[in-house]
């Protein structure tokens, strides 16, 4: 997991190449508890870091994930939006949500690393 990068609001990012590959956290799947329902972006669709790039829904909420950084969507995971089971049983894995091919790789250096992220989910309890 020390590879990954983290937002406050529980996304995760990993950095491939020219893309990065966004899922939400484990803790996040945690709290919203069993996934029914994932709502992707279309490929093409430019997002700016912070906005809203989709809705993953479980049976407890409906929750947005965000874009930890600007890009176009390059890919969406369909077995996902098929099975949306997969974010809550290997979310930095099979799970991932969307890639992206960053427009401003530099607001990479704006996220969390993985002990930063640690931090921030303890505090919260």
């Amino acid at each position: 997991m020390n590879e990954l990068k983290f937002t406050n609001t529980h996304e995760w990012l990993r950095e491939e190449q020219n893309e990065v590959t966004v899922g939400i956290t484990d803790h996040a799947q945690n709290l919203l508890g069993d996934m029914v329902f994932v709502e992707l972006p279309e490929i093409g669709d430019e997002v700016s870091a912070g906005e809203e790039l989709g809705v993953v829904e479980s049976v407890k909420a409906a929750s947005d994930f965000y874009a930890p950084v600007s890009g176009v969507v390059t890919a969406v995971n369909e077995l996902v939006a098929e099975n949306p089971a997969l974010v809550n049983s290997d979310p930095y894995a099979a799970g991932w949500l969307v890639k992206l091919k960053p427009s401003h790789p530099e607001e990479m250096n704006n996220l969390l690393s993985a002990d930063q992220y640690q931090n921030e989910i303890a505090e919260e309890h």
